[in-house]
């Protein structure tokens, strides 16, 4: 390849770009990567919206840190809890849901078409896509046709193989050793 055929490759506008990225597997740190990824896009004056799939409640240390940012970040913030307060999982989920999952889903096309955020988290999307309360056709079509400036970021194990085709950037993480195999529970602080 020739140096000049290599700069046709690389993307002139790249940091006006934005890319699909994909954090998924087993091991623990999805969610926990697209926050710090909100907190660089925030430090960047970014605006961001997280919409947290199959997550309600109140007793999560990132919810907590989020509220106590400075007004001029904050302004810049929006979450969206489209979950519950508890874990669901395909033996347990019911219609309620449903309703709040699809709210959540209904409130990211709206914020994807309206181009209202440079950063869009999707966290436990996949979860929801592998349980089949979300359409995996939909959410493709939805990220296939967005603004090209938007970065948005799905989290959660089990990402259908149609939403990594169309993803630029996958991460697989898995555990290689977990101290929650030996007994040890969700921990303060570390887990939530």
């Amino acid at each position: 390849m020739t140096k000049n055929s290599q700069t046709k490759l690389i993307n002139p506008n790249w940091e006006q770009h934005g890319y699909i990225q994909v954090y998924t597997g087993n091991g623990k740190g999805k969610t926990t990567a697209s926050l710090g990824l909100a907190m660089r896009a925030l430090g960047r004056k970014w605006k961001v919206l997280i919409i947290m799939f199959t997550k309600g409640g109140d007793d999560y240390g990132e919810l907590n840190s989020f509220r106590e940012l400075t007004p001029e970040i904050s302004q810049n913030l929006k979450i969206v809890q489209a979950g519950l307060d508890r874990i669901i999982y395909k033996s347990n989920q019911n219609e309620e849901d449903y309703i709040e999952i699809k709210k959540g889903w209904e409130l990211a096309k709206k914020a994807i078409k309206n181009q209202e955020y440079q950063l869009i988290i999707l966290d436990e999307a996949n979860i929801a896509i592998d349980m089949g309360i979300l359409d995996v056709d939909e959410v493709v079509e939805v990220l296939k046709n967005k603004p090209d400036e938007e970065e948005i970021v799905l989290t959660g194990r089990n990402a259908h193989p149609k939403i990594i085709e169309i993803a630029h950037l996958v991460s697989k993480i898995e555990p290689i050793k977990h101290y929650w195999d030996t007994g040890i529970a969700a921990r303060k602080g570390i887990e939530y």
